[in-house]
């Protein structure tokens, strides 16, 4: 047995990971790379402004960073009622004024079914007119996902509040709950604003962004939040931190320095199982995959003999492998026939962004690697980078078949996950020659010793065994 041991306490502040990993966040809502930060930077000034009590912008900065912790928990459904790309609905809904019905109707008609032909889009319409263009169950999944999210990650039940209120409005015409006026959380109401200035003035700077705040003052948004925002000069500093190419060390300058995370801290877990939930509520068919992985590979990482922080790594890795997926359209992830050349190159690069995103995070850049090569095969037919044998660690080949073990005895929508003893023989057939033996024999005791075999879910990880085509045998990028 490995008697690796934890390194010495690491500490990490828990607004430097979560900054960093808003860049999945970013992602999923169809935003550029720094929209959470950037829009922490106006909330956090706007709380200057106003004087609001230091016991509340802590509350309030977390609240900023992880407004859109439930961005995925809708992206499935609005792809389907739309039946288009949900990652391009998000970003073009953050331009429209749903107070205005027509620009509303004339939003979900020329998005619903964009790309899918006449008939594909005729279809789609009709759909929109039996839900409603913005079905309230959107927004209830996504904010109550992104309270529990909060809440998961141990931050201020201030903070959980703030982003359940998110879309809420002042004129009462928001959602999940319509509340109205001061009924709505004051930091819910510095988020709704701060999140549409950043939008417009990222797209045509703050002289645009501030007439959009005038013009929805006292509808959407709290009229004394709009008059402290425009009683900033346009040379103010926050106008110019929201151009620069990283925002991070500005956002840090707000840091309330109050939560501090170490390596081997149960807190760092937690964000691990925590940005996992994010990861599989993306799709219905990945419905505690990442969870479950993680629970595969620590089991034939023990049957192999890791243990200490080898083992704490690799399960933090197991859990996020799949991060890179929230930049993969739910057209394509839910999508029930065969993928196109196309679709499936877009599969294929999930892992490049979970190394992306992972190697933004001082605490999570050490597996970063590890996570993200979970597609690579020891013959160098895997991806995204093809590399061979050489290259993988023992770990990353623990993980490589934890992956496919979940994917085929998993669960499914349209059936029942595979029986185990055909389970192992196709992953055995791939034994040694793509898949690493010593972790198929590993995998072999621990369902003799544990007998996992039955993982109640779902999961749309599958692995298609007839061939469809070139790059079509694993359907699903388990």
């Amino acid at each position: 047995m490995s008697t690796d041991a934890p390194p010495p306490d690491q500490r990490y502040a828990l607004s430097e990971i979560l900054g960093a990993l808003t860049h999945a966040l970013d992602i999923t809502e169809g935003q550029p790379p720094g929209h959470a930060l950037r829009s922490c930077l106006i909330g956090m000034r706007l709380a200057e402004v106003i004087d609001l009590p230091e016991a509340d912008r802590s509350a309030l900065f977390y609240a900023l960073l992880m407004k859109d912790a439930g961005c995925s928990a809708n992206a499935s459904r609005m792809a389907e009622i739309f039946s288009t790309d949900d990652l391009e609905l998000k970003r073009t809904s953050k331009f429209l004024d749903t107070d205005d019905t027509r620009a509303e109707r004339r939003w979900a008609i020329t998005s619903a079914g964009r790309g899918r032909g006449i008939s594909g889009r005729l279809k789609a319409i009709i759909e929109l007119a039996r839900t409603g263009a913005f079905a309230d169950d959107l927004f209830a999944a996504r904010c109550e996902r992104g309270a529990e999210i909060a809440r998961m990650l141990e931050l201020p039940e201030a903070s959980a509040q703030a982003i359940r209120a998110l879309d809420e409005h002042w004129n009462g015409g928001g959602r999940p709950s319509g509340r109205s006026g001061d009924e709505i959380p004051l930091l819910g109401r510095i988020l709704c604003l701060s999140q549409t200035v950043e939008v417009f003035c990222a797209a045509a700077g703050p002289y645009e962004a501030i007439e959009v705040a005038t013009a929805r003052r006292g509808t959407w948004f709290d009229p004394d939040l709009v008059d402290a925002l425009t009683s900033l000069p346009i040379g103010d500093p926050l106008w110019t931190s929201l151009v620069e190419d990283d925002p991070a060390a500005s956002v840090a300058e707000h840091d309330p320095g109050d939560r501090m995370v170490t390596a081997d801290d149960a807190q760092l877990d937690r964000i691990a199982e925590a940005f996992a939930r994010v990861i599989d509520a993306k799709s219905p068919y990945t419905f505690n995959h990442s969870s479950r992985v993680a629970d595969v590979t620590i089991g034939i990482a023990i049957q192999s003999g890791i243990d200490g922080a080898r083992l704490r790594d690799l399960r933090r890795a197991a859990l996020l492998h799949d991060i890179g997926k929230l930049a993969v359209s739910n057209a394509i992830l839910d999508k029930p026939g065969r993928l196109t050349d196309e679709e499936f190159d877009a599969i294929k690069e999930h892992p490049r962004q979970t190394l992306a995103i992972l190697s933004r995070a001082s605490c999570f850049s050490p597996i970063a690697e590890l996570a993200a090569n979970h597609h690579e095969k020891l013959d160098g037919s895997g991806y995204h980078r093809g590399i061979t044998a050489e290259h993988l660690t023992p770990e990353m080949r623990i993980l490589a078949v934890a992956d496919i073990y979940e994917a085929l005895t998993a669960n499914r929508p349209y059936r029942d996950g595979m029986p185990l003893e055909k389970a192992m023989g196709i992953i055995g057939s791939d034994a040694p020659h793509k898949l690493d033996a010593e972790a198929f024999a590993a995998l072999q005791a621990w369902v003799q010793t544990d007998d996992p075999a039955v993982l109640p879910g779902r999961d749309a990880d599958v692995v298609t065994l007839e061939p469809q085509g070139p790059g079509q045998q694993e359907r699903r990028a388990a």
